[in-house]
């Protein structure tokens, strides 16, 4: 079993920031992408930002130059500082993270979600 918590949405003023951490624990071997995802009402999940194999980096159009995503490969943990923060950043966003369990077989797993809000 692989679990990810999520920490650090909440409602902000456009043009401010939040910061999005998550955890990855449990029976892991391996972990080769971490990322974000977002889902806003009556929308399809998107992807956000992602780390792959710790260096290669890819964000969506949206939020290029906005936000940065990393990663602490020793805490096990993905961080993302979002600036500059528009209304339409407003979402449900959740935590990804793919890799090996110790049983060696692949995961594809997902934190339950922190609603970012951005609002006057």
């Amino acid at each position: 079993q692989v679990q990810l918590v999520e920490s650090g949405g909440g409602l902000v003023q456009p043009g401010g920031s939040l910061r999005l951490s998550c955890v990855v624990s449990g029976s892991i071997y391996s972990i080769n992408a971490m990322g974000w995802y977002r889902q806003a009402p009556g929308k399809e999940r998107e992807l956000v930002a992602q780390i792959i194999s710790g260096h290669m980096i890819r964000y969506a159009d949206s939020v290029k130059g906005r936000f940065t995503i990393s990663r602490d490969n020793a805490k096990n943990t993905v961080t993302m500082q979002m600036n500059s923060l528009k209304p339409e950043d407003t979402a449900v966003y959740y935590c990804n993270a793919l890799g090996l369990g110790t049983n060696l077989r692949e995961y594809d797993s997902w934190g339950q979600g922190t609603q970012v809000t951005v609002s006057s």
